[in-house]
């Protein structure tokens, strides 16, 4: 027996705001989610079947303000035989969010919309309902996922142009498109996306990296073909694109090296700006804590490190390799405090044909170049 959600998408949709309310009111969510998703558990992810749930608290799961992760490392819930150690490699995203990123693409009914990611699909329902069928093309990366959703969209009555490839190139349609929204994350705005969308048009993506920092971004096409925008400061995070992900990490040594006293407290990487300001300044580099909060940085292309340790009231780091990764942080948070530590708000973005940079204040600002 079905259990009947209008009242659970109703409940949902009240908290957006008019514009896509009638479309988050419209698309069936549980749809997307197919019958098995995984649940993060004592650090491994669990699957969470609906045949064993029942369909109320499948519902309720469904309609909840979550993300529920449906595929790790390239396996699916559904054929999962019990507890998975892994990345998570596609997700049903949390509506908000899905929300959130659509509206400040300031996609209107009309446009024509290039979504890259199509994932479960359940984003790219939203847009059809606000849209047209006829205005959306999205674009998935795994033929299995671009798959499942086709049979999700076409069960929720959506008939959008998918595409099966790579997101990150687009997909040339033979004219030009109102907007793109990414729902993966990139390390950079591919070319691609900038010769697809028209002067005017707008680019809707999450800068992220190595280090899993991100910032929400809304780039205007100029008629040079570059564009620019400033960051939202919401603390919002897409998976990145496959080609973009982190390469395997080898098995980490702490190497002495260099050791001199740390400018700044390295606890101030947990804060969600402060991340995003030492992955613009150590792109290539990965980050963690290990032990008593030991801020620990890491390049695999190089194999140069930095680890911080407690000594007396302050801090020592300890660095290595051809790459000083704990300099170039520091100085770039010391920029930051010295600028008054703003949120992402105070951050914009310049894409030219020779570089993407991401500044503080204004485009003559103190700012960082992304490794494309």
């Amino acid at each position: 027996m079905t259990t009947d959600t209008a009242h659970l998408r109703r409940r949902l949709a009240a908290r957006f705001g008019p514009e896509w309310r009638a479309a988050v009111e419209a698309v069936p969510r549980e749809l997307f989610l197919g019958a098995d998703v995984f649940r993060p558990e004592e650090g491994r992810w669990n699957p969470v079947r609906r045949a064993e749930t029942g369909e109320e608290t499948w519902s309720a799961l469904a309609y909840s303000d979550t993300t529920w992760v449906t595929q790790v490392d390239g396996v699916r819930a559904g054929d999962a035989p019990g507890p998975l150690e892994g990345r998570p490699t596609s997700s049903s995203t949390l509506p908000s969010l899905v929300v959130r990123t659509l509206e400040l693409s300031g996609a209107r009914p009309g446009d024509d919309v290039l979504e890259i990611g199509t994932g479960t699909g359940y984003s790219t329902a939203i847009l059809c309902h606000r849209l047209g069928d006829e205005h959306v093309t999205s674009v998935e990366y795994d033929p299995g996922l671009a798959a499942d959703a086709a049979d999700h969209l076409r069960a929720a009555g959506c008939a959008p142009t998918l595409v099966v490839g790579d997101g990150l190139q687009g997909h040339d349609r033979g004219h030009e498109y109102d907007a793109l929204v990414a729902t993966c994350s990139v390390r950079y705005v591919p070319r691609s996306w900038l010769w697809q969308v028209r002067a005017g048009g707008s680019i809707t993506t999450t800068i992220s990296g190595w280090m899993v920092a991100s910032g929400l971004i809304r780039l205007e096409v100029d008629d040079a073909g570059g564009a620019s925008g400033r960051f939202a400061a919401d603390r919002i995070s897409y998976m990145l694109a496959r080609p973009h992900e982190r390469p395997p990490r080898p098995q980490f040594h702490r190497l002495r090296g260099d050791t001199r006293r740390s400018r700044v407290d390295p606890g101030i990487l947990e804060e969600w700006t402060a991340l995003f300001v030492a992955q613009l300044a150590a792109p290539s580099a990965e980050y963690w804590l290990a032990g008593d909060d030991d801020a620990v940085l890491s390049d695999v292309a190089t194999g140069s490190q930095a680890w911080t340790e407690r000594m007396g009231t302050g801090w020592v780091v300890h660095q290595h390799g051809p790459l000083r990764l704990w300099d170039r942080v520091e100085e770039a948070l010391l920029l930051w405090e010295g600028a008054g530590s703003p949120d992402q708000t105070a951050f914009g973005m310049t894409v030219t044909d020779e570089n993407q940079r991401v500044w503080i204040g204004d485009q003559s600002g103190p700012g960082w170049s992304l490794p494309v």
